[in-house]
């Protein structure tokens, strides 16, 4: 009967149990899930929502791939604000990196009269030193303010020749900014003039190395245009200027939109300058073009505010009357006006007096520069001033004068024929006519600007209401600028002198032999030409006698070179004397002929940014050998 009571209280513990089990669970349950949910939320709202969450009981563990090392400890944290940080497992991983990214190298070079700045990041590996001992023996010695910065990272391809360029760069400007990344420079800078402008812009072009990118912004100084000179025709051959002047970026483009509606076709410019005599230049200039738009043709020069216009000889009279009365309301009030309708115009050429016509006096020069004068002159006191000013221009001995007297030529005759030998200064070979009532000027030039010049120089010295016409052909070939020489082609002239006749020295000796004098003299003059060309002089010899004597020796025959073409007051800052000795035969050393081959000067370009070669006197030679060895090297 007893144990029958006990019964139902078992059952009910039994019972009791499970319920609690059961709750318990539940509980746990409820507990897992609401903490995930609440891990998950705020990850999310993180912005982590690559971690992946799972809850065991009191554990929380984290799993998934971090993107970085900082991602993965916010997910940390994340997780442990909501529950207790010791519950949380962290089993993430982190991405790997790959290599770091080199950053972009770049030098920012400001130079001035006071000093150079510099500004940048460089590779660590690049020799700063030398490069501020560079900048400094460039700039005089002026301070250098080193603001640069390194990184730890290989020099990038393109650096070192960059670098080496903007070397050169700086010396050529003094004023200048010039900046510096791998394969790149671009130059910003103000050259002392127009011609320097040209010329800097020359020698940097043909100085840059194979595979760099150069960006030239060189600026000059406005020029001082004295007389301010505008000269427009329209005739047969189309419409065109000798000279345009505008004071500014405006009245240039005003004044060619008037000179395009005329008929100007192609390329064409103003140059902006100081000297102006009126704002109101380009309203006169647009003026006097529309004019001769009207006319259908003639010749307008403006030369400071004397406008003189003449008209085709084939123009209406009263056409002529009409527009030139328009033009005269039409320009501003400090300009005056000369217009006229000329008689057809023969030009003889000859200067003879046998020929009908007007008289003339004629000027030619030849290609080698010689100058004949010929035809007429008033006096014989006006024939020295002529032949003096001819002697003084082209050379005493470059002259040959045979004109004749004649008191009957009209006033200001003396003054036509000086005006037309200054014009005849500016070509390389030509021919200029003048005769009372027009002047010609007529050839070939090495100068861009010949037209423009010669068209100031007569509209100033004939003055106004003058007819003169200008025919003048630039030519790339007689440019002193632009013909300058390539690298390639400065190597090529020296060789050949080379081959022509070799540079020899004493036996055993660094010494020039006397008739080698000649050939070191037609290399000076080339290299006066290629200051800016990088070329390395090599000296070689035979292989008689010792190795290391004959590199010593060969490395003494080059620098006597470098120091001979030195004392021609040729610039050498572009050369470097280098001995190979015995190690780059070009024949047979069993043979006379081939040893006498392989003994011997070599100009060739190089690489400026390479490493510079050992001097060859640093090799450890033994120098007790017996000179007979070395007799024919």
């Amino acid at each position: 009967m007893q144990s029958r009571s006990f019964l139902p209280v078992t059952i009910a513990v039994v019972l009791a149990a499970l319920a609690s089990f059961g709750a318990a669970i539940v509980a746990v349950n409820r507990i897992e899930q609401s903490a995930r949910f609440d891990i998950t939320a705020a990850l999310t709202a993180g912005e982590q929502d690559w971690a992946e969450v799972t809850v065991d009981g009191l554990r929380v563990v984290m799993r998934g791939e971090a993107p970085d090392e900082a991602a993965r400890f916010k997910a940390i944290s994340v997780a442990g604000s909501v529950v207790d940080a010791t519950r949380v497992i962290d089993q993430m991983t982190v991405t790997e990196r790959g290599a770091i990214e080199p950053p972009r190298f770049s030098i920012e070079i400001l130079r001035n009269l006071d000093g150079v700045s510099l500004i940048g990041l460089i590779p660590q590996d690049t020799d700063r030193e030398a490069f501020v001992d560079d900048l400094k023996a460039i700039s005089d010695e002026a301070p250098v303010t080193d603001l640069l910065e390194s990184a730890d990272f290989p020099v990038p391809e393109g650096w070192r020749a960059a670098m080496e360029f903007s070397l050169l760069a700086l010396d050529e400007l003094p004023r200048s900014k010039v900046s510096v990344a791998a394969g790149e420079v671009a130059v910003t800078g103000i050259a002392d003039s127009v011609d320097a402008q040209r010329t800097v812009e020359t020698a940097l072009t043909r100085a840059a190395p194979d595979g760099l990118r150069l960006v030239l912004d060189i600026s000059a100084p406005r020029p001082v245009i004295t007389p301010f000179t505008l000269r427009f025709l329209f005739d047969a051959d189309g419409a065109r200027f000798d000279a345009c002047s505008a004071d500014t970026e405006a009245a240039r483009e005003a004044i060619l939109a008037a000179a395009r509606q005329a008929g100007l076709a192609g390329k064409a410019d103003c140059t902006i300058g100081l000297g102006t005599p009126s704002v109101e230049w380009a309203e006169a200039a647009i003026a006097g073009i529309e004019t001769l738009r009207l006319l259908g043709g003639g010749k307008l020069t403006i030369s400071d505010t004397d406008v003189s216009l003449v008209a085709l000889d084939t123009a209406a009279q009263p056409v002529f009357d009409r527009e030139i009365g328009e033009l005269e309301r039409a320009l501003p009030e400090a300009f005056s006006l000369t217009a006229l309708k000329p008689e057809p115009v023969v030009v003889d050429g000859t200067g003879s007096d046998t020929v009908e016509g007007p008289p003339e006096f004629v000027a030619t020069r030849s290609p080698e520069g010689n100058v004949q004068l010929r035809g007429r002159l008033t006096d014989e006191r006006s024939r020295r001033a002529v032949e003096s000013y001819s002697h003084a221009r082209f050379g005493l001995d470059r002259t040959y004068a045979a004109a004749r007297l004649d008191p009957d030529l009209p006033k200001g005759w003396s003054l036509r024929v000086l005006a037309g030998l200054e014009a005849l200064s500016y070509l390389n070979n030509g021919a200029v006519v003048v005769q009372p009532e027009f002047l010609s000027v007529r050839g070939d030039t090495g100068r861009p600007d010949a037209a423009s010049e010669i068209s100031r120089v007569l509209s100033g010295r004939l003055g106004e209401g003058q007819d003169f016409s200008i025919d003048v052909t630039y030519k790339e070939e007689l440019d002193p600028i632009a013909a300058l020489p390539t690298p390639d082609e400065c190597v090529a002239r020296i060789n050949a002198v080379l081959a022509d006749r070799k540079i020899t020295f004493a036996p055993s000796s660094s010494d020039i032999d006397v008739e080698a004098l000649d050939t070191i003299d037609n290399v000076a003059t080339i290299l006066r030409e290629c200051q800016n060309v990088p070329m390395e002089i090599g000296g070689h010899t035979d292989s008689q006698g010792r190795e290391s004597m004959n590199l010593r020796l060969s490395q003494e025959r080059a620098n006597a070179v470098l120091n001979a073409i030195m004392s021609r007051r040729v610039l050498t800052s572009e050369l470097r004397a280098r001995g190979y000795g015995e190690s780059q035969p070009i024949a047979d050393n069993d043979t006379e002929e081939g040893r006498e081959d392989n003994r011997r000067i070599e100009f060739r370009l190089y690489d400026p940014t390479a490493p510079e070669p050992g001097e060859a006197g640093d090799q450890d030679a033994d120098t007790s050998q017996d000179g007979a060895e070395d007799e024919q090297n």
